[in-house]
C-alpha cells in the first residue's frame, strides 16, 4: 500500500490541482543545490501533517489548521514579495542573518536552509490535490481508524511522491536559471516574474479561486489512472463501482443510512425512510475538491429543473482536511455555489462509510422504492447522469403493477 500511496503522489504532476503551488515552489530554482530538496520535502512533511489532522476532530485542531493556513499564506506572500523587490528581501533576510551571526557566528547556511523548507512546509499546508480514489482510501481509512503512525506514513509516502514529481519541474527551472545566469537583464526578470505568479498563486488559494483557473479534462485523465493502479489491488476496494447505461440500471442494494451529520444546512435531518416514493441523488463532495468545483453546478442545475418531478438532491459534505469541518466555511460555499438543496456535514464520515464510499465527487441515483441503482465517481458524462435522474423519474411516475 505504500508503493500505490506513493505512486498515486507522483500522478498528481497530471493533475491540474497542483497548478497553484508550482510557482511558489520554482522560487527555490535559482537558490543551491540542496535548496530544492529541502523545499520537497518540506512540501512533503507540510502535507503530511495537515492531511493526518483530518482524522483529528478536536476543534482546538481545525481551529489550528485553519490559522496555519493563514499564516502558510502570508509567509509566502512575504516570499513572493521579497523576489519582486531586492531591497524589501533585503530587509527580510536581516533577522536570520542577525540569528546566524548569534548562533554560529559566520555560519549562516542554517537560515536558508530552514527558509527553504519553511516555503516546502508552507505549500505543503495549503496544497489541496485532487481526491482521486488511492487518497479517498487513505482518508477514509484514517477516519475509520483514527490517527496512527501507519496513516501518517502512507500520507507521507503520497507527499514524497508528490514531491519527486516535483523535482523534474523544480531542476527543470534550476537549468533554465542556469542558462540565463551571464545575462543579468534576463536572470532578473526571470526572478521577478516567479516572484509575480507566486503572489497570483497566493491570492488564488486564499481566495479560493483556484478551480476557475483549470479545467476538468486532466482531472479525469488523473482519475482514470489512479483507478487502473488500483484495479491491480482489489482488495483494497470494498465495493466495486460498476457503470451502467440508463437502459440497464442494476440493482445494487438498499439506500445506505444518512445518519451520523454534525448539522444539516437547508433542511432539517432526512433519513432513508423520509425519501420513499422520491427519486434521490446523494452527492459526496467537499467544498475545496477541485474535481467537486466542476460537477456542481450539473448537480445544482438537476436539482432546480426536476424538483417538480420528483427529486431530491442531498449532498453529503465529508471534509478532506481540517478546515473544511468548520461549518461557517461549509455554509460560504453553499452560499457562494448557490446550493439550496439539503447538505449533511459528515465531519465524523459517519454517512461516507455507510454507502462504503471512497471518492470525491460521487453521485450514487436511489430509486423510487430506496434502492441504489447507479453511481458515478469523478467528473463527466453529464448527459449520461441526467438521462439516469429522466428514467428513474419515469419509472416512478409508471403505475404499480
Amino acid at each position: 500500500m505504500l508503493l500505490i500511496a506513493f505512486l498515486g503522489g507522483v500522478l498528481t504532476l497530471l493533475s491540474p490541482c497542483i497548478l497553484p503551488v508550482l510557482p511558489l515552489l520554482l522560487q527555490r530554482a535559482g537558490g543551491p543545490a540542496w535548496s530544492p530538496l529541502l523545499t520537497l520535502a518540506g512540501l512533503a512533511s507540510g502535507f503530511a501533517v495537515l492531511a493526518s489532522l483530518a482524522a483529528v476532530s478536536s476543534a482546538w485542531v481545525v481551529e489550528a489548521s485553519e490559522v496555519g493556513r493563514y499564516l502558510a499564506l502570508g509567509l509566502l506572500g512575504l516570499s513572493a514579495v521579497a523576489l519582486l523587490s531586492p531591497r524589501f528581501g533585503t530587509w527580510l533576510s536581516r533577522p536570520w542573518a542577525w540569528l546566524g551571526d548569534r548562533l554560529h557566528g559566520q555560519a549562516r547556511g542554517l537560515p536558508p536552509a530552514l527558509s527553504a523548507w519553511l516555503l516546502g512546509f508552507a505549500a505543503g499546508l495549503l496544497w489541496a490535490p485532487c481526491a482521486g480514489p488511492i487518497l479517498g482510501l487513505i482518508l477514509s481509512g484514517a477516519m475509520l481508524q483514527g490517527p496512527s503512525a501507519s496513516t501518517s506514513l502512507l500520507l507521507l509516502a503520497y507527499g514524497l511522491g508528490s514531491a519527486v514529481a516535483l523535482g523534474a519541474a523544480l531542476f527543470l527551472g534550476r537549468g533554465l536559471y542556469q542558462r540565463l545566469r551571464p545575462s543579468l537583464g534576463a536572470l532578473e526578470w526571470l526572478r521577478r516574474g516567479t516572484g509575480a505568479l507566486a503572489l497570483l498563486a497566493v491570492v488564488v488559494i486564499g481566495s479560493g479561486a483556484s478551480a476557475q483557473l483549470v479545467g476538468p479534462g486532466s482531472s479525469r485523465v488523473l482519475a482514470g489512472l489512479e483507478h487502473k493502479l488500483l484495479d491491480g489491488v482489489p482488495k483494497l476496494l470494498d465495493r466495486l463501482m460498476p457503470t451502467a447505461s440508463a437502459a440497464d440500471l442494476a440493482d445494487m442494494g438498499a439506500m445506505p443510512s444518512l445518519d451520523g451529520a454534525v448539522q444539516w444546512l437547508n433542511s432539517a435531518p432526512l433519513a432513508s425512510a423520509d425519501l420513499r416514493g422520491k427519486v434521490v441523488l446523494v452527492d459526496f463532495w467537499t467544498y475545496d475538491c477541485i474535481n467537486c468545483q466542476h460537477s456542481l453546478p450539473y448537480v445544482n442545475q438537476w436539482a432546480k429543473r426536476y424538483a417538480d418531478q420528483g427529486l431530491v438532491v442531498i449532498g453529503v459534505h465529508t471534509p478532506e482536511y481540517p478546515y473544511e469541518r468548520i461549518p461557517a466555511n461549509v455554509q460560504k460555499a453553499v452560499e457562494r455555489h448557490d446550493i439550496h438543496y439539503p447538505v449533511a456535514l459528515d465531519n465524523q464520515y459517519r454517512i461516507w462509510n455507510a454507502f462504503a464510499n471512497q471518492y470525491w465527487p460521487a453521485h450514487y441515483f436511489i430509486d423510487a422504492k430506496g434502492r441504489v441503482r447507479h453511481l458515478h465517481v469523478g467528473e463527466g458524462d453529464y448527459e449520461g447522469q441526467e438521462a439516469i435522474i429522466r428514467q428513474l423519474l419515469g419509472e416512478r411516475a409508471q403505475p404499480a403493477g
